[in-house]
């Protein structure tokens, strides 16, 4: 059983769009995307410098872009099986949304534009952002975040928690943070998937309407508890909340070892999620889908691991 994982903002690099484009009709299908979401993804996926492409309102977008034409590629012109279950961490599930056909590539690029523009006027009505907490005991760690007024924006792992809040925050939790844990500031200028995002939580409730969801092709696992997705308009519900919700990827990976995965691919710009795989779905083979040199690893595992029956009705889901 093979899962597709789909990363989230801060993996992307300079230029990491590059190799890509040297695929047959990559540039027209980017050239399409960059329509649906209003910007440039030829010139920020290849020229842009590490500082444009961090600003939220370039990242996400670059981002679903990026994993739309990885797997594209990778199945393209080949006689695959489809993956067994998709997932993606916080934007990446708009990605992920794409690719299991809940969402239209025009309509998921139009979407995390507007979520971007969003969570970046958000992020600018104060100062705010985010730190990850690796180590410590779980415990220990959401009380330290509790006492120093912030939120656990992200469970990304039994070891590690994004905490958010307040600048001024962010900095007393670095200098006072939970017993055995390393507090490492982020360079994001947000407190993402907190109450701080209520702002834009509003305004893609009232985007959202304007779309056309399907329910998915495959199950998709949601960063709400884990919950197994398989109806479009849910998934709609669970995407707008998610901006001012904690990310819980400890439980989507839970999710996963449910379902008995066996394998996992991390489209570009892959890396994050198969490293927190490697620590914590022991056992299982991994691909990183970077670059096209690395379409024949991913379809070799394809080969192997993806067509397993699936229980699409499995219910996973846990409370926020």
């Amino acid at each position: 059983m093979l899962a597709i994982v789909c990363p989230g903002q801060g993996a992307q690099k300079p230029g990491f769009l590059s190799p890509w484009r040297e695929l047959p009709g990559a540039d027209d299908a980017l050239a399409a995307l960059s329509e649906a979401a209003g910007i440039d993804l030829l010139r920020h996926g290849t020229e842009s410098d590490a500082d444009t492409i961090r600003d939220t309102a370039v990242a996400q977008p670059l981002l679903v872009a990026a994993g739309i034409i990885a797997a594209s590629a990778l199945f393209q012109d080949q006689d695959l099986p489809a993956a067994d279950v998709v997932a993606g961490h916080s934007v990446g599930e708009l990605t992920a949304a794409a690719l299991a056909g809940v969402l239209s590539d025009q309509d998921a690029m139009s979407l995390v534009s507007a979520r971007s523009q969003a969570m970046a006027k958000a992020a600018a009505a104060e100062p705010t952002s985010m730190a990850a907490i690796v180590g410590g005991a779980r415990e220990d760690v959401l009380t330290t975040i509790e006492r120093h007024g912030l939120h656990a924006a992200n469970l990304n792992s039994a070891a590690q928690v994004v905490a958010a809040g307040s600048a001024a925050q962010i900095a007393a939790l670095a200098e006072d943070g939970p017993a055995k844990a390393r507090v490492i500031p982020l360079q994001v200028a947000g407190a993402f998937h907190t109450p701080f995002m209520a702002d834009a939580r509003r305004e893609l409730a009232a985007f959202a309407p304007g779309l056309a969801p399907q329910d998915p092709s495959v199950p998709l696992i949601s960063n709400a508890g884990g919950e197994v997705v398989t109806s479009g308009a849910r998934y709609l519900e669970l995407i707008v909340s998610q901006v001012a919700s904690p990310v819980d990827w400890e439980a989507c990976m839970a999710g996963l070892r449910d379902r008995g995965v066996t394998a996992m691919i991390e489209v570009a710009p892959a890396g994050t999620l198969t490293g927190l795989a490697k620590r914590e779905l022991k056992g299982i083979a991994l691909a990183n889908l970077n670059t096209p040199d690395d379409l024949d690893a991913a379809r070799t595992l394809l080969h192997e691991h993806a067509g397993a029956a699936v229980d699409t009705s499995a219910d996973t889901s846990q409370e926020n």
